[in-house]
């Protein structure tokens, strides 16, 4: 079977985001200081507005860049306006003032007219220091200007807006992950409960008989007991049967399961399946598969899963490493069940990946394997 078509994520949706974002607005102020710039000292001076709104776009989220960002850029849009004439001073304020604004919106109304009130301050201050020449700085640096700061405004928002987004889906992700794990948590608990308080009702009931009849009939009483007896063997094979994950087990389902998870996780699947499985070790492979899936929903930040499955062993890898390998304890269970039934189960991680194999031998391949041992038992 061909490997299943991955979908993008959202680390990739980041990536993309940023790359095209820097891209449009890099190259939006690059084109601004070669129209404007006449000479090498106004090109330098538009230039550092263009890096401090690169740094403010780059490190939108933090206080500090932003800040001194906000500050480089108010130097420029004054000096630009009353020093070099330059028209397009205003780019790199209106980028850093959009991030300002962006980041505090509870102080977003008192922001937006500090900002206004500050670059038409420096316009006023132009128009008093050189009054011949009122309406080509009203039009240079106010219509002019403002066409200018308007269009890096509106880049800025769309760019903050989508990065935005992305923070949001990447939070889905972890609470997906977090309320799959919870689902299967209730599954067992709902599993454990079918089992269990049945049973328990019932033998109670048995016990109380048995001591109302115990002087009377010890016949009946020794039935109830024998009945008692049966009854609590049969749950102990249940309750052994669900905490290995073995009650109405499908490697297929199991498989199908695991990947709708993981994408509605945000994590890109990749499945290859080479070989029919047989169904004395599909049971164990499906166990094996589940407990991982578990363990990459709750322990790793995966972005890539890739799932091999062949006729007598499985492999699972995902890119989510963490620096320090959580205790599975799932799994070291699921070691020793491999180990019986004569096959070997791998968990390693390097490299900021994470590997769960597991190899089986086939049931058919001699009576007498420790598979068939395993199903006897």
């Amino acid at each position: 079977m061909p490997p299943e078509t991955p979908t993008v994520t959202q680390r990739e949706l980041h990536a993309l985001n940023v790359g095209l974002g820097f891209a449009t607005l890099s190259t939006i102020g690059a084109l601004l200081v070669v129209v404007d710039a006449r000479t090498v000292p106004e090109a330098a001076l538009l230039g550092t507005g263009l890096v401090a709104a690169l740094v403010a776009v780059r490190w939108w989220t933090s206080t500090g860049p932003v800040l001194g960002a906000l500050l480089v850029t108010a130097v420029v849009w004054v000096v630009g306006v009353l020093v070099t004439g330059s028209s397009t001073a205003s780019w790199g304020l209106a980028v850093v003032g959009s991030v300002l604004v962006l980041q505090r919106p509870r102080h977003r109304r008192r922001l937006l007219l500090g900002l206004v009130g500050y670059a038409v301050a420096v316009v006023v201050l132009r128009v008093l220091l050189d009054p011949a020449d009122t309406a080509g700085t009203l039009l240079r640096h106010g219509v002019g200007a403002g066409g200018v700061a308007l269009g890096a405004v509106v880049t800025t928002v769309l760019y903050v807006a989508v990065q935005r987004v992305l923070a949001e889906l990447e939070a889905s992700r972890g609470r997906q992950a977090e309320l799959a794990v919870a689902r299967e948590r209730v599954r067992f608990a709902s599993d454990l409960h079918d089992i269990q308080g049945h049973t328990l009702h019932v033998v109670k009931l048995k016990v109380a008989l048995s001591r109302r009849l115990l002087h009377d009939d010890l016949d009946r009483v020794e039935q109830e007991l024998a009945e008692v007896h049966a009854l609590v063997g049969d749950t102990i094979a249940r309750t052994k049967e669900l905490a290995h994950a073995q009650r109405r087990l499908n490697l297929a389902v199991e498989l199908e399961n695991a990947k709708n998870l993981f994408e509605a996780a945000g994590i890109r699947v990749e499945v290859q399946r080479s070989g029919e499985v047989e169904p004395g070790v599909g049971e164990l492979l499906g166990q094996v598969l589940r407990e991982t899936t578990t363990n990459v929903l709750r322990h790793t930040r995966a972005t890539r899963v890739r799932i091999v499955l062949t006729s007598d062993g499985i492999a699972i890898d995902n890119d989510g490493a963490a620096d320090e390998e959580p205790e599975l304890s799932g799994l070291a269970v699921l070691r020793d069940r491999v180990a019986g039934a004569g096959g070997e189960l791998v968990v390693r991680g390097g490299d900021g990946t994470f590997r769960t194999a597991a190899t089986l031998p086939r049931p058919h391949a001699d009576a007498s394997t420790p598979v068939l041992q395993e199903e006897r038992r």
